[in-house]
């Protein structure tokens, strides 16, 4: 994600840019599911199907997905243990540690705004 979407004279990334990486990191984040495994994981390391619990109506092929995007992206780790059966757990990284703090501020805006909102 090295890449530089600079725009008018700047040399720093610009999320308004269309070709700029950004853009496909803003999609994860703002991702409802993402936003809420995000969240989820700041309890703690979590198995797939602590977080299917968690994640309330969320199908297990999505959080598949959503939890290969956030390690791909380098916001969640996955560890397996080798036991009968297989134990693997996902905890946030570092990065992932620190977007949760603006995602929990939003999903916290949610929660105390949802009755102002048609």
């Amino acid at each position: 994600m090295a890449t530089t979407c600079a725009s008018a004279g700047h040399d720093h990334h610009d999320v308004y840019a269309a070709q700029c990486p950004c853009r496909e990191v803003l999609d994860l984040l703002a991702n409802k599911w993402s936003a809420l495994a995000i969240g989820a994981m700041e309890e703690g390391p979590q198995r797939f199907g602590a977080l299917q619990r968690r994640l309330e109506g969320v199908s297990p092929k999505v959080l598949t997905s959503t939890l290969r995007r956030l390690e791909e992206m380098g916001f969640v780790d996955r560890t397996i243990y080798p036991a009968v059966p297989l134990h693997v757990e996902y905890a946030l990284t570092d990065l992932g540690r620190s977007v949760a703090q603006p995602l929990g501020q939003l999903r916290l805006w949610v929660e105390n705004h949802i009755d102002e909102i048609d």
